[in-house]
């Protein structure tokens, strides 16, 4: 048997970490113990257990996985020593020993220090309607310091006491989702108390909650433009849908069950449908010229926008996007590709899931790509582990 690798046990550890912090604000929120902050129960102490540091220091993450094991053998023991009242004292005096001897990680890399919202999730669904509304507030309050691009070259860079962070970067990514939200709207202080970051309170916190999707989707673009690959996932736009025969749906509720195929229409390209999968053509302002569609349809104006932005291009017609079951954006195929094949896969898990050599060889490059993403699904969890 293989030693298991660190994305098989650093996973549910942080996954363990993080759903226990939130099963106790929820618990907090309803017995009425927890304040509200931003419309969401607050995080109610100074500091939280951090999962992000866990991903840069293995071995302080090894130490706080064999102390959890520790404290769950004394726990365990104190439960039998109930129970077995002949041996008691030698249990009971078990445990101090084993609370002596677990190999406790260093405080200052488990903990770190949190605010009321650092557990707050997004209202907008990242929806291409909030993308677009974030670019634009991005413009007004952003740009000077952060840069077009996002990588904290703006003209006011220089001017600032720290150097602005590059939000195509990891930086952005594990951080949860609340603390983003906290820095955007009450700023960043550096450990002396100073200024690093003026916050911007008089945005409205649907507003704050839309420049972080647009972060989000302007950071994949440039992952891509830079590198070749989304570096850290990310799920498609929400958008509705108009499918021939039925009622409009949001893009999201074929979550966890459909694969999806975007398909950003041009005047060339006479879309087939595929039964692997939902195909949805994404159409433009002006689509008077454009070919039969398929059966579903995208037409809303701000989609093009924000799917521009996570496709990294200015020029997205003929672009074509694979979204796994679970919603996360895997493969594009530029224009004028001649067909899918594994290439396309530009977001990437390490190992892969399953068995794949037992299965029989796909007949095709799109049924390739297919089964890879299959047996690599993305595991993320924002301010933790990323596929």
């Amino acid at each position: 048997m293989s030693a298991l690798t660190d994305s098989e046990w650093l996973n549910p550890l942080i996954g363990l970490l993080q759903g226990a912090q939130l099963g106790l604000l929820r618990l907090l929120a309803w017995l009425g113990l927890a304040a509200s902050s931003h419309g969401q129960p607050a995080w109610p102490w100074a500091l939280r257990l951090s999962g992000e540091n866990l991903l840069i220091d293995l071995g302080q993450a090894r130490r706080l996985a064999l102390t959890l094991l520790v404290l769950a053998l004394a726990v365990f023991l104190l439960v039998v020593a109930l129970i077995w009242r002949r041996r008691r004292w030698l249990l009971v005096a078990a445990v101090p020993m084993l609370l002596v001897l677990a190999p406790w990680p260093q405080p200052e890399v488990v903990l770190v220090p949190a605010y009321p919202t650092s557990f707050h999730r997004s209202p907008t669904g990242f929806s291409a309607e909030s993308i677009v509304q974030g670019r634009a507030l991005y413009a007004q309050h952003c740009v000077g310091c952060h840069g077009i691009d996002g990588r904290g070259q703006g003209p006011l860079a220089a001017a600032q006491p720290v150097w602005p962070p590059n939000l195509a970067g990891p930086l952005l990514w594990r951080r949860a989702d609340g603390d983003l939200l906290w820095r955007v709207l009450h700023g960043t202080k550096d450990r002396h108390g100073t200024s690093t970051m003026p916050g911007f309170e008089r945005l409205a916190d649907s507003e704050a909650w839309a420049l972080i999707d647009f972060m989000k989707a302007q950071g994949a673009g440039q992952s891509l433009r830079a590198s070749g690959v989304w570096s850290q996932p990310i799920g498609l736009p929400d958008v509705i849908v108009r499918c021939e025969g039925r009622e409009p749906r949001p893009l999201s509720s074929w979550r966890g069950g459909q694969r999806l195929r975007i398909v950003a229409a041009d005047s060339t390209t006479a879309l087939l449908e595929d039964p692997r999968m939902v195909t949805a053509q994404l159409q433009p302002a002006s689509h008077a010229a454009l070919p039969r569609a398929p059966d579903c349809v995208i037409d809303a104006p701000a989609a093009w926008e924000a799917f521009s932005l996570i496709a990294g291009t200015d020029h997205l017609a003929g672009t074509q996007l694979l979204a796994d079951r679970d919603g996360w954006l895997r493969a594009r195929s530029a224009p004028g590709d001649a067909g899918w094949s594994e290439d396309d896969l530009l977001c990437r898990t390490a190992t892969a899931s399953g068995n794949p050599q037992d299965d029989p060889p796909p007949a095709d490059g799109l049924g390739a790509l297919i089964a890879r993403m299959d047996a690599e699904p993305v595991r993320f969890l924002k301010g933790g582990f990323v596929h």
